[in-house]
């Protein structure tokens, strides 16, 4: 290795130089770096790091992390940087203890990451096998081993199960459709995931069923009159089989009851009657009061000079209020005339 300076060859000798500037990694085309590593200068100017097949190695220059490397020997100048390195255990198939910035600088494909929000967790599995169950964070995975790793997540809030149009027959044979709401929470995922093939189909089947075998025990007017305690009647038979699907129903509703045609027909027929009847009763009811409040009025009249000429006077400002203009004669005075005109006179 020659250092910076002016040197002599020789041509006759067949001597090539090949001039590389001593920076970053060494890379040679005439002879291999680790044959010129019994060279003194060489070997005092370059850094030798060895990545074993099971670990890689984290890559600092002056410091500061510049990069990663995989298993093999890898040769720097060692002259205008300080090439530093940090090896991690890659044997393992999670990546434990790594900072997190170190992944930046790691190639995509060398690792995996699972991320789990908030309200969830995820099962680990190892070739297939459950490990653990992983709460909300980031987790990192290595790609270079021969586990394959796999992630199942599971949504731990509360969730929403809708049963749309629902057709059902009552007791006396009445097609009806039903809108049915229910809320759920996961309670064992592990056993959710392992047992029950299609979980959510068969939380879905539980709930239509139960709200099937209800209703059906009603007749038309039974179910109409007793629709509010539908919902509470299904929740408690779903909280009987939550153990079984590792579930909890929190709640349940029903939304709407959907008549065919001919019944919502026959129905509004009958609500039309019914409101006629009742308006007919109340006008009767406020005419035989009406006429009950003016027989009391004669009555009064009846015993009561005075106040039946105040009654006349009363209409008479109504009349005059009506009337555009009043004729009267010179015979008498006004007021006796008026008073002959209420009379009839």
């Amino acid at each position: 290795m020659l250092l910076p300076g002016v040197h002599r060859i020789s041509t006759l000798r067949r001597q090539s130089v090949e001039r590389a500037r001593a920076q970053g990694q060494v890379q040679l085309n005439a002879i291999d770096a680790k044959l010129l590593m019994h060279d003194k200068a060489f070997a005092d100017s370059v850094v030798k790091i060895e990545v074993p097949d099971n670990q890689i190695a984290m890559h600092f220059v002056d410091g500061r992390l510049y990069g990663s490397l995989t298993s093999g020997e890898y040769y720097f100048w060692n002259v205008l940087e300080d090439h530093t390195f940090k090896l991690l255990d890659i044997s393992a198939p999670e990546a434990q203890d790594v900072p997190v910035e170190y992944f930046r600088y790691i190639p995509n494909g060398q690792y995996a990451m699972y991320e789990v929000v908030q309200g969830e967790c995820a099962l680990l599995y190892y070739d297939g096998a459950y490990q653990r169950t992983l709460s909300s964070g980031r987790y990192y995975f290595w790609n270079f081993g021969t586990v394959k790793v796999s992630v199942h997540k599971v949504d731990l809030r509360i969730q929403q199960l809708e049963i749309v149009g629902q057709e059902i027959l009552t007791a006396d044979k009445v097609g009806l459709r039903l809108n049915f709401v229910c809320s759920y929470k996961v309670t064992d995922p592990v056993r959710l995931v392992s047992e029950l093939k299609d979980h959510a189909g068969q939380i879905y089947s539980t709930v239509q069923l139960a709200l099937r075998k209800h209703v059906g025990n009603y007749r038309f007017d039974e179910l109409l009159e007793q629709k509010n305690d539908i919902p509470e009647f299904v929740l408690q038979k779903l909280r009987e089989q939550g153990a079984r699907l590792f579930v909890e129903f929190v709640d349940a509703g029903l939304k709407d009851i959907v008549l065919p045609g001919e019944v919502r027909n026959i129905m509004n027929t009958v609500l039309v009657a019914e409101k006629t009847a009742q308006a007919n009763v109340i006008a009767r009811r406020e005419e035989v009061a009406s006429t009950r409040s003016l027989l009391n009025t004669a009555k009064l009249l009846d015993e009561n000079e005075t106040l039946r000429r105040l009654k006349e006077m009363e209409y008479l400002e109504r009349i005059c209020d009506k009337v555009g203009s009043i004729s009267v004669s010179n015979n008498g005075s006004l007021l006796a005339q008026l008073q002959e005109l209420v009379a009839g006179k």
